[in-house]
């Protein structure tokens, strides 16, 4: 096995589709942050910061769930849906604020309405593999391709 197959295996959320889905959008979204500094408007009232910790947070408990065994996995990811909550709020106010055009508002919504589909799959996924299963300590595997 050569070294990029071990790195790339090491870390078991980084094969998580949600995760990936999540650090993209965790860039695009710094790049329209950024673009939008870049060219002069600033709007103090927009908070930027607790924005990209929002859709950090989706990435983060991702990977930090994803060590746990399945009922601390669920609890993780429910979390991460309530992250991409906050991030459709935080969506909202940059659109009523005029920080992000309707097209960019749309792209933003469509993304995040995609990331809760994927974390509402595995959450059922490892709800119902939680409930059939006799010892929820067990650290079970999960069928990464999923999701």
């Amino acid at each position: 096995m050569n070294e990029i197959e071990n790195n790339a295996s090491f870390f078991r959320f980084e094969d998580l589709r949600i995760y990936d889905k999540s650090m993209e959008y965790i860039t695009w979204l710094h790049g329209q942050l950024a673009m939008r500094s870049e060219q002069g408007f600033v709007n103090n009232k927009f908070p930027d910061m607790p924005f990209m910790s929002a859709a950090s947070a989706i990435a983060l408990n991702t990977a930090e769930g994803s060590s746990r065994n399945k009922s601390q996995f669920l609890h993780y990811m429910k979390m991460a849906k309530s992250a991409v909550r906050e991030c459709v709020v935080y969506t909202e106010i940059a659109h009523r604020l005029d920080v992000f055009s309707d097209d960019v508002y749309e792209y933003s919504r469509n993304q995040l309405m995609e990331l809760t589909k994927m974390i509402g799959s595995l959450i059922s996924s490892l709800q119902r593999s939680v409930s059939s299963s006799g010892n929820v300590d067990k650290e079970d595997d999960i069928d990464d391709n999923m999701f």
